[in-house]
């Protein structure tokens, strides 16, 4: 949290934790979305000017989507974005709301959403990497939402949110909502004697604690919140994992079959699961 404290005009500004943070980390500083200092310090190096335009934010290098709040010096209207999830993590294929709220004494008169692994910010809208799925929706007061959809791995970034009004214009340094993109994948490992287990993995944690629905030979065999699910070791049979409410967007099966099953039987048991789940 960001401490304002001083006077009337002059304010002191101190990035406020709870516990004294442990490696002597270094703080940064932003003003109005933009980059401003780095110190070893929790405290802002100057005094800063009382007024109800400014407003300041800080984080820990290193933990950047781990901000502060924006606060301001004076009153309670200053120029200010706050989004709605600091990290989001969406299957490869389907559709992600970003969305933050604005607040300020002026309407904007422009905004974008733009990558911030860009040189230079660009509007998502005249990206051609990404015609055809995005878009964004919001009034001149906000909130605003940047929606992408049918994602792919290489969505997976941070995104960021800036606007203009008639006398103002906010940073393009402020931190935004990183988004993670993952399929879904079956994992083998061998459990008690005779068993096995399935997980279904993603390479980050899905936002919104989903239902996993599990299916052997394209048949649903379990659907609740678990990621697991035990088999005999003496299955000769195809499975693969999906989230509940995106059945589309399944896991590849998987072929699981005991060592002493004759390889012919292998096969046909592996070719008809992917048959079944192809007429599905």
């Amino acid at each position: 949290q960001v401490k304002v404290t001083g006077g009337h005009q002059d304010k002191i500004l101190t990035c406020n934790t709870t516990c004294t943070l442990t490696d002597n980390p270094t703080y940064i500083w932003y003003k109005n979305g933009q980059h401003l200092d780095e110190s070893t310090s929790p405290q802002y190096k100057d005094p800063v000017f009382s007024n109800y335009v400014d407003s300041y934010s800080c984080a820990v290098k290193g933990h950047e989507d781990l901000h502060s709040p924006a606060v301001c010096v004076q009153g309670q209207i200053c120029y200010r974005v706050t989004y709605t999830k600091r990290r989001i993590c969406v299957l490869k294929g389907s559709t992600v709301d970003i969305s933050c709220t604005y607040v300020g004494y002026y309407s904007t008169t422009s905004t974008f959403w733009f990558r911030s692994d860009k040189s230079t910010p660009e509007d998502l809208t005249r990206d051609p990497g990404y015609a055809g799925h995005v878009n964004y929706t919001g009034t001149y007061r906000g909130p605003f939402t940047l929606r992408i959809t049918d994602l792919r791995e290489e969505d997976s970034a941070e995104y960021r949110f800036t606007f203009k009004t008639y006398n103002f214009e906010w940073g393009h340094s402020f931190p935004g909502t990183t988004l993670s993109v993952t399929g879904l994948q079956v994992k083998v490992t061998p459990a008690a004697e005779g068993q096995k287990t399935l997980t279904c993995i993603t390479t980050c944690t899905l936002t919104g604690n989903p239902s996993y629905i599990w299916y052997r030979n394209g048949q649903n065999v379990q659907d609740n919140s678990s990621p697991m699910y035990s088999i005999s070791s003496e299955d000769a049979d195809s499975y693969y994992c999906a989230v509940k409410g995106q059945e589309d967007l399944s896991s590849p099966a998987v072929c699981e079959y005991s060592t002493i099953v004759p390889y012919s039987t292998q096969q046909v048991s592996c070719i008809q699961a992917k048959e079944t789940r192809l007429t599905l």
